[in-house]
């Protein structure tokens, strides 16, 4: 299952936090804040997608993510060259280097990553 842009945010703010209660999501958020309610619904939904668990401590609940950022994003990265690069991560890193317009500090940043990568396999 995917999250949705909103949802995403909040998972966000919880990835960064490891565990929270209501209130300390909603610090998260810049003003204006979004309503308790919206929070408590999009808290609802990724819990039903099995993206976030929670404790209940007397009457309040702690919500927990139960997916790593890391492996959300994995999946989604892959899926992306899977759809839109012919499942072929060169073509992707290919487009990824030439569109995004790259410093020649990041450039070489990246090729030290792949090395340290080959050196491993």
């Amino acid at each position: 299952m995917k999250l949705s842009k909103t949802e995403e945010e909040l998972m966000s703010h919880l990835w960064k936090l490891e565990k929270a209660f209501m209130k300390d999501l909603l610090e998260e958020y810049p003003e204006p804040k979004p309503a308790t309610t919206t929070i408590a619904t999009l808290l609802k939904r990724m819990t039903y997608k099995g993206f976030v668990g929670f404790k209940i401590l007397g009457r309040s609940r702690e919500y927990f993510p139960l997916v790593k950022k890391s492996d959300y994003f994995s999946k989604h990265v892959n899926g992306l060259i899977k759809n839109f690069f012919n499942d072929s991560a060169s073509q992707f890193a290919s487009f990824f280097t030439k569109e995004t317009q790259l410093s020649q500090e990041e450039l070489k940043q990246l090729r030290d990553i792949i090395d340290g990568q080959i050196k491993k396999k």
